[in-house]
């Protein structure tokens, strides 16, 4: 897509291997993985088997395999289940813009910590899904699936996908990418929503937030331009929305004071809406570091 970041080559892919996604909330799944499971007591039993890893618990070792087949395996048991990871880009119209004072789009920046926050859930064990509001060619959800190979199709789609449609004409535009997220994700899965919240329907933030219920952990990522969170323009500017048709001629040093209002009034109404349901909320600029964005969702999940 045009505008966007390099995803490969705009992170240091090395300072993430010390990051690991988890959270509070217990995890009901399928996978073997490295979180805790909502079964307990004498309802735990025995699942299967999988090749040893150092640092495994040495108390599972399965030492008949060790004497009849020179292998080392460990007994797997329920409570060792998956955290899915379920990524929700918005890649409407709004999402191409890019101040002159930004590295890239904002569907650019949140690309990035998609494609950073999939690497984590591979590396985890844990399956990733990625699901865009929006996009200029209907563009698909990615399923899902764990390994290397499903973080190579995020990466793909993310690098493929093109910023086009408006929410406040395609009023269930958000609500189908919540039903195609959401499709199997048990109690505990992780939802990761990256946007600019703007231009969204009125009943957006109620909708998102309620991905917080049953168990489900949910972070929402505001991202903005950095022209965006200070409108620094000076004297008379004509404004034009990317979505829809709106044109406004104003004065900049006069509009300036109601403009960061009425943006601070709109972050404020998301992060009440979000955190009342339990979710998590980050502010980020994409003139901020990747990495530093990254760090803070793995930070409000844990």
């Amino acid at each position: 897509m045009s505008e966007l970041l390099p995803i490969r080559r705009s992170i240091d892919w090395g300072e993430l291997a010390p990051l690991r996604l988890r959270a509070r909330e217990v995890a009901e799944g399928v996978y073997a993985g490295v979180h805790r499971s909502a079964r307990r007591g004498a309802g735990v039993e025995f699942g299967s088997y999988r090749e040893y890893v150092p640092g495994d618990d040495l108390r599972w070792l399965d030492r008949r395999s060790l004497l009849r087949h020179d292998r080392l395996v460990v007994r797997q048991f329920e409570t060792e289940t998956d955290r899915a990871l379920c990524l929700v880009v918005d890649a409407s119209a709004s999402m191409a813009f890019r101040g002159a004072s930004a590295p890239g789009a904002k569907l650019a920046f949140a690309s990035v910590i998609a494609a950073a926050l999939a690497r984590l859930a591979v590396a985890s064990g844990d399956p990733v899904s990625l699901t865009f509001v929006g996009g200029g060619g209907g563009d698909a959800p990615v399923a899902r699936s764990a390994g290397r190979e499903q973080f190579e199709r995020v990466v793909a789609a993310l690098e493929a996908v093109r910023p086009g449609g408006d929410a406040l004409v395609d009023r269930a535009m958000v609500e189908r990418a919540l039903r195609s997220a959401m499709r199997g994700a048990r109690r505990g899965a992780i939802t990761v929503f990256i946007s600019d919240l703007i231009d969204l329907p009125e009943n957006a933030p109620r909708s998102i937030s309620e991905v917080a219920s049953n168990g489900r952990v949910l972070t929402v990522v505001q991202t903005l331009d950095p022209t965006e969170a200070t409108f620094p323009y000076q004297g008379t500017v004509r404004l034009r929305s990317l979505e829809g048709d709106l044109v406004v001629e104003t004065d900049a040093d006069s509009t300036r004071e109601r403009y960061i209002a009425a943006l601070a009034a709109l972050t404020t109404s998301w992060k009440t809406a979000v955190e009342q349901r339990g979710g998590h909320f980050v502010r980020a600029v994409t003139s901020e570091k990747p990495l530093d964005v990254v760090r803070a969702v793995v930070a409000s999940v844990r």
